[in-house]
């Protein structure tokens, strides 16, 4: 049990500088004050990450690895509602480490890592999203010209990473407060896939609508569809 004891007191570190983080922006959270939250020795937290750098990155790694395994999944996306639920999937990964987004120019401009790291990171979306497109397009869900495909690719993915800055700038004090964590999610995932709009089957077009309407008529913080339903 002892040997166990290092990696729990690191672990308890990342969760709680990520929420502190989320919750007043990387730039405002000091290593002073995640200590006196955790109720440890600024020593004790050096011990396990001697630089604040290395808390945002370890933060990163896992962000990066939980957006990765979601995006293979693109290839299995075939028509509006698949699309509607991996988008929806995606921006609660984004949600979930909304800091990086929140604070991005700022963090890249200071960490060499990220900076290299978040264009890995831009490619990974772009190409499932672009996988994404082509497998709608096979099923017959949306009829897009092949020169179309890269510019709505690069444009879902501009949304898809900017979407919480805009919420933020919208409303500071409280876009970002978990409360409206599903009505930001949902709108998110709604405007990525309006700029398909255009592009899509007359029937897709329509369910379409009716999976935005049924999420804009719940309460907020409560799944409106179950996958597969009607």
């Amino acid at each position: 049990m002892a040997a166990k004891a290092p990696r729990k007191t690191a672990e308890r570190i990342l969760e709680t500088t990520l929420a502190l983080f989320n919750r007043f922006g990387e730039p405002n959270v000091s290593t002073t004050l995640i200590s006196a939250e955790l109720g440890i020795s600024p020593g004790n937290l050096y011990y396990h990450y001697p630089a604040k750098d290395e808390l945002i990155n370890s933060l990163f790694e896992r962000y990066e690895r939980a957006l990765h395994e979601l995006l293979n999944a693109s290839d299995s996306v075939r028509d509006v509602e698949d699309a509607w639920f991996f988008l929806h999937s995606l921006f609660e990964i984004i949600w979930a480490y909304r800091f990086l987004y929140r604070d991005l120019n700022d963090l890249l401009s200071k960490n060499r890592l990220l900076e290299v790291h978040f264009q890995t990171v831009l490619k990974s979306k772009t190409r499932a999203i672009r996988t994404l497109l082509s497998g709608m397009c096979r099923s017959g869900a949306i009829d897009i010209d092949a020169r179309e495909l890269e510019p709505t690719a690069n444009s879902m993915v501009v949304v898809l990473t900017y979407w919480l800055s805009f919420e933020y700038v919208r409303d500071p004090r409280h876009a970002l407060e978990p409360e409206n964590a599903q009505k930001a999610l949902m709108r998110g995932a709604q405007h990525v896939l309006q700029l398909l709009a255009p592009y899509l089957e007359n029937s897709q077009r329509a369910h379409f609508l009716q999976l935005t309407g049924a999420y804009e008529d719940e309460p907020a913080g409560l799944p409106a569809l179950q996958k597969g339903a009607t």
